[in-house]
Protein backbone atom coordinates (compact mmCIF):
# COMPACT_ATOMS: atom_id res chain seq x y z
CA UNK A 1 0.00 0.00 0.00
CA UNK A 2 2.95 2.01 0.92
CA UNK A 3 4.46 1.59 -2.45
CA UNK A 4 1.27 2.09 -4.66
CA UNK A 5 0.48 5.65 -2.72
CA UNK A 6 3.94 6.77 -3.17
CA UNK A 7 3.76 5.90 -6.83
CA UNK A 8 0.72 7.93 -6.78
CA UNK A 9 2.41 10.82 -5.58
CA UNK A 10 5.09 10.53 -7.87
CA UNK A 11 2.49 10.55 -10.83
CA UNK A 12 0.64 13.65 -9.78
CA UNK A 13 3.52 15.61 -8.90
CA UNK A 14 4.64 14.84 -12.45
CA UNK A 15 1.44 15.67 -14.38
CA UNK A 16 1.71 18.97 -12.10
CA UNK A 17 5.11 19.38 -13.06
CA UNK A 18 4.12 18.88 -17.03
CA UNK A 19 1.47 21.63 -16.82
CA UNK A 20 3.21 24.23 -15.02
CA UNK A 21 6.61 24.30 -16.59
CA UNK A 22 7.65 27.02 -19.72
CA UNK A 23 9.81 25.86 -22.86
CA UNK A 24 13.24 26.41 -22.87
CA UNK A 25 14.57 28.71 -25.87
CA UNK A 26 18.07 27.02 -26.00
CA UNK A 27 18.11 23.63 -24.04
CA UNK A 28 21.40 21.92 -23.27
CA UNK A 29 21.73 19.16 -24.97
CA UNK A 30 22.45 17.27 -21.85
CA UNK A 31 19.41 18.60 -20.51
CA UNK A 32 16.30 18.23 -23.12
CA UNK A 33 13.88 18.57 -20.60
CA UNK A 34 15.05 21.43 -18.58
CA UNK A 35 12.08 23.19 -18.66
CA UNK A 36 10.85 20.09 -16.69
CA UNK A 37 13.57 20.03 -14.45
CA UNK A 38 13.78 23.66 -13.27
CA UNK A 39 10.41 23.03 -12.63
CA UNK A 40 10.99 19.83 -10.16
CA UNK A 41 14.09 21.77 -9.05
CA UNK A 42 11.83 24.45 -7.78
CA UNK A 43 9.45 22.13 -5.68
CA UNK A 44 12.54 20.23 -4.33
CA UNK A 45 14.01 23.41 -3.42
CA UNK A 46 11.01 24.44 -1.96
CA UNK A 47 10.43 21.47 0.60
CA UNK A 48 14.24 21.45 1.50
CA UNK A 49 13.53 24.98 2.62
CA UNK A 50 10.48 24.37 4.87
CA UNK A 51 11.66 20.55 5.97
CA UNK A 52 15.27 19.42 5.11
CA UNK A 53 17.18 22.20 5.97
CA UNK A 54 15.30 23.12 9.11
CA UNK A 55 15.95 19.66 10.38
CA UNK A 56 19.46 19.16 9.35
CA UNK A 57 20.45 23.00 10.70
CA UNK A 58 18.75 21.43 14.38
CA UNK A 59 20.44 18.05 14.08
CA UNK A 60 23.93 20.22 13.76
CA UNK A 61 22.61 22.44 16.65
CA UNK A 62 21.98 19.49 18.80
CA UNK A 63 23.95 16.87 18.06
CA UNK A 64 27.82 17.45 19.40
CA UNK A 65 29.96 17.39 16.14
CA UNK A 66 32.03 13.66 17.61
CA UNK A 67 28.04 12.37 17.54
CA UNK A 68 27.78 13.74 14.10
CA UNK A 69 31.14 12.53 12.95
CA UNK A 70 30.47 9.43 14.15
CA UNK A 71 26.86 9.14 12.18
CA UNK A 72 28.51 9.86 9.04
CA UNK A 73 31.53 7.53 9.82
CA UNK A 74 28.92 4.52 9.95
CA UNK A 75 27.39 5.25 6.62
CA UNK A 76 30.41 5.75 5.22
CA UNK A 77 31.51 2.40 6.12
CA UNK A 78 28.40 0.73 5.14
CA UNK A 79 28.65 2.63 1.92
CA UNK A 80 32.27 1.30 1.30
CA UNK A 81 31.07 -2.34 1.07
CA UNK A 82 29.22 -1.45 -1.97
CA UNK A 83 31.97 0.20 -3.76
CA UNK A 84 34.19 -2.35 -2.91
CA UNK A 85 31.55 -4.77 -4.80
CA UNK A 86 31.25 -2.13 -7.69
CA UNK A 87 35.05 -1.33 -7.93
CA UNK A 88 35.28 -4.98 -8.52
CA UNK A 89 33.19 -5.11 -10.86
CA UNK A 90 34.92 -2.18 -12.68
CA UNK A 91 38.27 -4.49 -11.84
CA UNK A 92 39.94 -1.15 -10.18
CA UNK A 93 42.47 -3.59 -8.04
CA UNK A 94 43.33 -0.71 -5.96
CA UNK A 95 40.11 0.87 -4.97
CA UNK A 96 39.03 -2.55 -4.64
CA UNK A 97 41.88 -3.81 -2.43
CA UNK A 98 41.13 -0.14 -0.67
CA UNK A 99 38.01 -0.44 -0.27
CA UNK A 100 37.69 -4.09 1.53
CA UNK A 101 40.55 -2.69 3.64
CA UNK A 102 38.26 0.19 3.82
CA UNK A 103 35.58 -2.13 5.45
CA UNK A 104 37.50 -4.56 7.48
CA UNK A 105 39.24 -1.98 9.38
CA UNK A 106 36.65 0.16 10.54
CA UNK A 107 33.92 -2.69 11.20
CA UNK A 108 36.34 -4.35 13.83
CA UNK A 109 38.87 -1.68 15.00
CA UNK A 110 36.34 1.22 14.18
CA UNK A 111 33.73 -0.28 16.52
CA UNK A 112 31.51 -0.93 13.61
CA UNK A 113 32.37 2.06 11.39
CA UNK A 114 31.76 4.68 14.30
CA UNK A 115 35.21 5.67 14.24
CA UNK A 116 37.31 6.18 10.67
CA UNK A 117 39.83 4.00 11.59
CA UNK A 118 40.99 3.22 7.71
CA UNK A 119 41.37 7.14 6.92
CA UNK A 120 43.74 7.44 9.66
CA UNK A 121 46.04 4.70 8.19
CA UNK A 122 45.31 6.12 4.77
CA UNK A 123 43.58 4.18 2.97
CA UNK A 124 42.02 5.98 0.49
CA UNK A 125 38.05 6.16 0.05
CA UNK A 126 36.91 5.45 -3.61
CA UNK A 127 33.30 5.54 -3.36
CA UNK A 128 31.34 3.66 -6.48
CA UNK A 129 28.00 2.50 -6.93
CA UNK A 130 26.47 0.38 -9.78
CA UNK A 131 25.70 3.84 -11.82
CA UNK A 132 29.49 4.30 -12.22
CA UNK A 133 29.98 0.17 -13.17
CA UNK A 134 27.52 0.79 -15.88
CA UNK A 135 29.38 4.23 -17.08
CA UNK A 136 32.91 2.98 -16.55
CA UNK A 137 31.30 -0.17 -19.44
CA UNK A 138 30.48 2.25 -21.48
CA UNK A 139 27.08 3.04 -21.33
CA UNK A 140 26.33 6.53 -21.37
CA UNK A 141 24.65 8.82 -18.87
CA UNK A 142 21.68 9.80 -20.91
CA UNK A 143 19.65 13.16 -20.25
CA UNK A 144 20.15 15.00 -16.95
CA UNK A 145 16.74 14.55 -15.21
CA UNK A 146 15.07 16.21 -11.76
CA UNK A 147 12.90 13.50 -9.46
CA UNK A 148 10.61 14.51 -7.03
CA UNK A 149 12.06 15.10 -3.78
CA UNK A 150 15.19 12.32 -4.65
CA UNK A 151 16.82 15.46 -6.39
CA UNK A 152 19.16 15.17 -10.01
CA UNK A 153 20.37 12.49 -11.87
CA UNK A 154 20.96 10.95 -15.18
CA UNK A 155 19.01 8.19 -17.08
CA UNK A 156 22.02 6.02 -16.56
CA UNK A 157 21.55 6.96 -12.83
CA UNK A 158 17.50 6.11 -12.54
CA UNK A 159 18.52 3.04 -14.54
CA UNK A 160 20.82 1.63 -11.61
CA UNK A 161 18.73 2.50 -8.96
CA UNK A 162 16.85 -0.51 -8.12
CA UNK A 163 19.92 -2.31 -7.71
CA UNK A 164 22.08 0.52 -5.96
CA UNK A 165 18.85 0.33 -3.36
CA UNK A 166 19.61 -3.30 -3.11
CA UNK A 167 23.35 -2.63 -2.08
CA UNK A 168 22.47 0.14 0.37
CA UNK A 169 22.67 -2.26 3.70
CA UNK A 170 20.43 -0.07 5.27
CA UNK A 171 17.55 -1.52 3.07
CA UNK A 172 18.54 -4.76 4.07
CA UNK A 173 17.48 -4.46 7.31
CA UNK A 174 14.30 -6.52 8.39
CA UNK A 175 12.63 -4.44 11.02
CA UNK A 176 10.74 -1.99 8.98
CA UNK A 177 10.79 0.76 12.19
CA UNK A 178 14.89 0.60 12.37
CA UNK A 179 15.30 1.02 8.10
CA UNK A 180 13.11 3.94 8.59
CA UNK A 181 14.89 5.03 11.21
CA UNK A 182 17.88 4.62 9.77
CA UNK A 183 17.01 6.22 7.09
CA UNK A 184 15.96 9.22 8.19
CA UNK A 185 18.86 9.86 10.07
CA UNK A 186 21.15 9.23 7.00
CA UNK A 187 18.69 11.62 4.96
CA UNK A 188 19.09 14.15 7.50
CA UNK A 189 23.01 13.91 8.00
CA UNK A 190 23.80 14.11 4.55
CA UNK A 191 21.57 17.80 4.11
CA UNK A 192 23.65 18.45 7.35
CA UNK A 193 27.16 18.38 5.44
CA UNK A 194 26.00 21.40 2.85
CA UNK A 195 24.97 23.47 5.32
CA UNK A 196 28.46 25.31 4.92
CA UNK A 197 28.86 24.91 1.63
CA UNK A 198 24.78 26.58 0.74
CA UNK A 199 26.11 30.18 1.21
CA UNK A 200 29.13 30.06 -1.30
CA UNK A 201 26.53 28.30 -4.03
CA UNK A 202 24.05 31.09 -3.75
CA UNK A 203 26.37 33.56 -3.43
CA UNK A 204 28.19 32.30 -6.67
CA UNK A 205 25.71 31.29 -8.86
CA UNK A 206 23.27 33.37 -10.65
CA UNK A 207 21.48 30.73 -12.11
CA UNK A 208 21.51 27.91 -9.15
CA UNK A 209 19.30 25.80 -11.35
CA UNK A 210 21.99 25.93 -13.97
CA UNK A 211 25.27 25.43 -10.73
CA UNK A 212 23.64 22.80 -10.15
CA UNK A 213 23.26 20.40 -12.68
CA UNK A 214 27.14 21.19 -13.71
CA UNK A 215 28.49 20.44 -10.99
CA UNK A 216 26.42 17.33 -10.88
CA UNK A 217 27.65 16.51 -14.17
CA UNK A 218 31.21 17.51 -13.37
CA UNK A 219 31.22 15.35 -10.43
CA UNK A 220 29.42 11.80 -12.40
CA UNK A 221 32.23 11.96 -15.07
CA UNK A 222 35.13 12.59 -12.72
CA UNK A 223 33.76 9.02 -11.06
CA UNK A 224 33.32 7.39 -13.93
CA UNK A 225 36.61 8.23 -15.55
CA UNK A 226 38.13 7.28 -12.21
CA UNK A 227 39.08 10.95 -11.40
CA UNK A 228 40.93 11.31 -15.02
CA UNK A 229 37.82 12.27 -17.27
CA UNK A 230 39.08 12.79 -20.82
CA UNK A 231 37.32 16.63 -22.46
CA UNK A 232 34.03 16.62 -21.80
CA UNK A 233 31.52 15.68 -24.93
CA UNK A 234 28.16 15.57 -24.52
CA UNK A 235 27.65 12.35 -26.47
CA UNK A 236 29.99 10.44 -23.38
CA UNK A 237 28.96 9.07 -20.03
Amino acid sequence: MKRLAVMRWFAVAAVVCLQGCATVANPDPRDPLESINRTMFGFNDAVDRAVLKPVATAYVDTVPSWGRKGINNFFGNLSDLWSAVNNGLQLRGQAFGDSVGRVMVNSTIGLGGLIDVASDLNIEKHPSNFNITLGHWGVGAGPYVVLPLLGPFTLREVAALPIDRQGNLVNQVADEGTRTGLTVVNVVDTRSTYLAAEGVVNGAALDRYSFTRDAYLQRQRYQVYDGNPPDEEPSEP
